[in-house]
């Protein structure tokens, strides 16, 4: 289980990632920060990005604001910031 550094971005237009911020990808979150929902589409949309389950992607730091690191299982940290990286401006 690999971990990932983010700094997430809510109530964006629309969810996406938007490069570096420092060591951490930035993502925006078309979601406001309310009763989890910015986690909740965060993980929705990490799981459609990296082609694996929802119950692969757990929060394990940060639930609560904006630095959070990401476990996903069964996936190697090299590989997790090149697919978010791929597209990002």
């Amino acid at each position: 289980m690999a971990t990932i550094s983010l700094h997430v971005v809510p109530r964006a237009r629309a969810t996406a990632v938007a490069g570096k911020h420092g060591d951490a990808v930035r993502i925006r979150i078309a979601a406001p920060p309310v009763n989890g929902a910015a986690n909740a589409e965060l993980v929705r949309y990490l799981a459609a990005r990296l082609g694996v389950a929802t119950g692969r992607i757990t929060i394990v730091a940060g639930a609560g604001g904006r630095r959070k690191t990401v476990a996903v299982e069964g996936m190697e940290r090299e590989r997790i910031e090149r697919a978010l990286l791929e597209d990002a401006p």
